[in-house]
């Protein structure tokens, strides 16, 4: 391969939503070997402290996948691809290697033994699912990127027009972004918000505006369709989703990555909602006076109107 081999997790991010975006030259990956090589960026201190048999198993592939996707990627093995993980992380963390352990093993150690701390069936699976939420919590921290968080809640502060968009459970999170940055800044809704249809939705908008997308896998076919067409007009287009093998990575300036990995039912939504409070926060604080005064003109109107009780 012609590129430097990447040598911290960052560049191996970097590399990952280039290869989604056909950026890299002539390095290219299948679709299966892209989405291992997303999954592994996005849990960097498990690549670093287990071994290659157990990330397989985890990830549902066989050793000698992972090592040949190492190899591809220019590493001499996935000892020299692992190692990657491992210097990257020991600069965070002195202790994290021997911290990291001990947790794998407690955790086993509680699983084998059915350890709950004496609660009930009921709470336990409550208390299960807020750790699971925490952990991938853990996750997108741990792979946030400064200028991606500064260019995000640029363009969403200042874009003349924003308009978000996901169906099916998504659909509820479009909505409270919707409503969180109706209440700092005008003309924002959802893509969609009457019904119309999708290309009705982006008619409207001109270059310079945002679309905010968000779908996880398995992927809405409708929502990557609009982000594609969505920069193909010279929107800006912001992708809230779950690995660097999306298919919304390729059209999105901004891309940003939740695990959502649980014994939910469906997509565990927890996540999502922590990195969009904190999106919207960002996008107020670049506001400044104008998201307070648009807050304070809200509240007038529901004083007035006497919309709020007790």
């Amino acid at each position: 391969m012609s590129q430097a081999i990447p040598r911290s997790v960052e560049e191996l991010r970097e590399l990952t939503v280039g290869i989604g975006r056909g950026e890299e030259g002539g390095l290219a990956l299948g679709g299966k070997a892209h989405t291992v090589l997303a999954k592994l960026v996005e849990r960097p201190e498990e690549v670093a402290v287990r071994s290659i048999t157990e990330l397989a198993a985890t990830l549902g592939v066989s050793p000698s996948t992972l090592t040949r996707l190492a190899t591809r990627l220019g590493y001499a093995g996935f000892v020299d691809f692992q190692n990657v993980f491992r210097d990257s992380l020991a600069e965070r963390h002195r202790h994290f290697y021997s911290q990291q352990a001990e947790r794998l093993v407690a955790g086993a150690s509680a699983r084998a033994q059915g350890g709950n701390g004496g609660r009930s069936p009921e709470v336990d699976t409550v208390v299960q699912l807020a750790r699971e939420s925490i952990n991938n919590v853990e996750g997108f921290l741990a792979q946030l990127s400064a200028s991606e968080l500064q260019g995000a809640a640029k363009a969403l502060a200042e874009a003349p027009r924003v308009r978000i968009h996901g169906l099916r459970q998504f659909s509820a999170l479009a909505s409270f972004l919707s409503y969180g940055l109706g209440l700092i800044r005008a003309d924002v809704g959802l893509l969609d918000a009457q019904g119309l249809g999708m290309a009705e939705g982006l008619a409207q908008l001109q270059p310079g505006d945002v679309v905010i997308a968000t779908s996880v896998a398995p992927y809405t076919r409708s929502v990557v369709d609009a982000a594609l067409a969505a920069a193909r007009a010279g929107l800006v287009v912001i992708a809230i989703t779950d690995t660097r093998a999306s298919p919304l990575v390729q059209p999105a300036q901004h891309a940003f990555f939740i695990p959502h990995e649980s014994s939910f039912f469906s997509n565990s939504m927890g996540a999502y909602l922590v990195f969009c409070e904190g999106l919207l926060n960002l996008v107020a604080t670049h506001l400044g006076a104008s998201a307070l005064q648009a807050l304070e003109r809200r509240e007038r109107f529901i004083t007035e109107l006497e919309i709020e009780t007790g």
